[in-house]
């Protein structure tokens, strides 16, 4: 059985030149307390038109049973259009890598961030989705007069903001955020495999299938496994029944 979940910082990563994405050792840590305080703000929709640099938001790993949520935040530049945008669930992979490189070279910043899997587990995982959008936005270069997140839900800002629902459909800005944030989040998937191969992350993406599960019940949870996910914790009951 893996060893027990160690603990991982968490950063904001800003993309304003090409670095990878964050890779599992790159994670870091807050205390609980301090991420709480972060989160202690009414939520507020703002639907008035504002002009200037408009972001956009999405996240992505809320429902895998492993790993950080990742969250991207994107300025797109009108005089560089890319075609092709569009809600990151709705394209393959290879095009998805293509528009990633494409959207890095010409947004006019961008910034991808996450809170890390014993961030998931201390608060749950909306509040540490609230918490990875929230890093984003803080971690662009330009601040946006205004902020557009996919969703109902709008974290703490310091800016205006509006949520969209299904709006990585609909806002070329949110679908971007959505490329970022889902190309970045499997990227780390795929280097969680390399540590732990035998539970398959490079094919679920830590998402509960089969095959998943069935790695869980042999191998129990490795230490980036949300224990506070109900298939995770009955598995960490039955291997202390064992």
């Amino acid at each position: 059985m893996p060893s027990a979940k160690s603990s991982k910082p968490s950063k904001s990563l800003e993309l304003e030149s090409k670095k990878a994405p964050l890779k599992p050792s790159q994670v870091k840590k807050r205390t609980a307390s301090s991420i709480k305080d972060l989160l202690k703000a009414e939520q507020v929709t703002l639907s008035w038109d504002t002009p200037g640099l408009l972001a956009g938001v999405d996240e992505a790993g809320r429902g895998p049973l492993a790993g950080p949520v990742f969250a991207a935040a994107v300025i797109l530049d009108d005089l560089k259009p890319i075609q092709g945008l569009a809600d990151s669930k709705t394209l393959t992979a290879k095009k998805r890598d293509k528009l990633y490189d494409e959207i890095r070279a010409k947004a006019l910043c961008c910034s991808v961030a996450q809170a890390s899997t014993e961030e998931v587990d201390a608060l749950n995982i909306l509040q540490a989705t609230m918490l990875a959008m929230q890093r984003a936005v803080e971690g662009l270069r330009l601040k946006p007069v205004k902020v557009l997140i996919d969703g109902n839900r709008i974290p703490k800002l310091d800016v205006l903001a509006e949520a969209i629902v299904k709006g990585d459909s609909k806002v070329q800005a949110i679908s971007a955020a959505s490329i970022l944030a889902k190309v970045s989040r499997d990227r780390w998937c795929s280097d969680l495999h390399a540590q732990f191969p035998h539970y398959g992350f490079d094919q679920h993406k830590g998402y509960g299938t089969a095959q998943h599960m069935a790695a869980l019940k042999e191998f129990g949870p490795c230490p980036e496994h949300r224990t506070s996910f109900a298939p995770v914790t009955a598995v960490l009951h039955l291997k202390e029944q064992q």
